[in-house]
């Protein structure tokens, strides 16, 4: 079965034999890849029972664990790479857990929707209610998303955190890159992914 297409950017982005933590791992289809593509040495976080149930049924390393709980369970330096995808703005103390991820990984992967895209400037300014989107699809009563950002919004946190950004791609609804997205990125980019290091580092 071919790999969901943001999970394909994911993967994209990881060296082989790589030690991966992937955070909010779901049914473990990016750990269960990169184990046979890439040889990596995987773990998955993930606290719905169903999630767990079928990582363990791909051959996937499991851990039941609620990310608001942190992550101190872990070592310093466990890990090369850390990812999480579109979770970032559903957890309660996303600075923490920035930090905490480029604690225990030498580098991080991270997605999240833009809530600059102009669809979602256009939605408020039009109709004046939450933006209901592709890429944002709850209504402002059901949503998990609890802290809304713009990528301007997230490059002023990795700023102000001592984060470096290695790398961002900015890709569309079908998580395809788009040469003009990245002109204006904050105001065309529906979805990024950052792969981000501790300042400083080679």
């Amino acid at each position: 079965m071919p790999l969901r297409p943001d999970l394909a950017v994911i993967a994209d982005l990881i060296l082989p034999e790589a030690r991966v933590l992937d955070l909010g791992c779901g049914e473990g289809d990016l750990l269960a890849h990169l184990q046979t593509q890439k040889q990596v040495n995987g773990y998955g976080l993930d606290v719905d029972a169903a999630n767990i149930r079928t990582c363990l049924q791909k051959g996937v390393n499991v851990i039941e664990q609620d990310l608001d709980e942190g992550l101190d369970n872990f070592e310093s330096n466990s890990f090369d790479m850390v990812v999480m995808t579109e979770t970032l703005q559903s957890v309660r103390a996303p600075d923490h857990l920035l930090q905490e991820m480029l604690r225990i990984g030498e580098e991080c992967i991270v997605t999240f929707p833009n809530f600059g895209h102009w669809r979602c400037r256009m939605q408020l300014a039009t109709l004046g209610r939450m933006p209901v989107s592709s890429h944002i699809p709850h209504s402002w009563f059901n949503t998990p998303n609890i802290h809304l950002c713009t990528f301007k919004d997230f490059e002023q946190l990795c700023a102000d955190l001592s984060l470096r950004i290695i790398e961002r791609r900015v890709v569309d609804q079908r998580y395809s890159e788009r040469p003009f997205a990245d002109w204006l990125p904050n105001l065309l980019g529906p979805i990024a992914f950052y792969r981000l290091g501790r300042r400083g580092a080679a």
